[in-house]
């Protein structure tokens, strides 16, 4: 499969921006998926994953209440609702793909298939 990042961009202290990932090649339904994201000099930091159907859904204590993973597999996209953003927020978010359909797995390992990231910054 291959993933496709899309939305990012530059806001202000307390707007709302909406990530997209495209897949292609594989059916998003193939996968559980995850958000996740790296600020400059940082590792990745875990944001949301969501299951092959939705059912199952977890998001970092960080971004909780504020941003909300979403997914609509008959048109192979991948969702990140991202409201009252913070300048802590900025980073480049990358989407990632698990073969194991049934979690929402918060571990980079647990992702094969990783897309090109979209940068969001945010100014205070």
């Amino acid at each position: 499969v291959q993933l496709q990042a899309s939305g990012g961009g530059l806001v202000q202290t307390g707007d709302s921006l909406t990530l997209s990932c495209a897949a292609s090649g594989r059916p998003l339904s193939d996968y559980s998926m995850g958000w996740f994201r790296q600020a400059a000099g940082k590792a990745y930091e875990f944001v949301a994953a969501i299951s092959w159907d939705g059912a199952a859904s977890s998001v970092a204590d960080s971004v909780k209440g504020r941003f909300t993973i979403s997914r609509i597999n008959g048109q192979n996209t991948l969702y990140l609702q991202m409201n009252n953003l913070k300048p802590e927020d900025a980073a480049i978010y990358s989407c990632a793909a698990n073969p194991t359909r049934f979690v929402s797995s918060r571990s980079t390992a647990a992702y094969n298939y990783w897309g090109q990231g979209t940068q969001v910054t945010v100014s205070s």
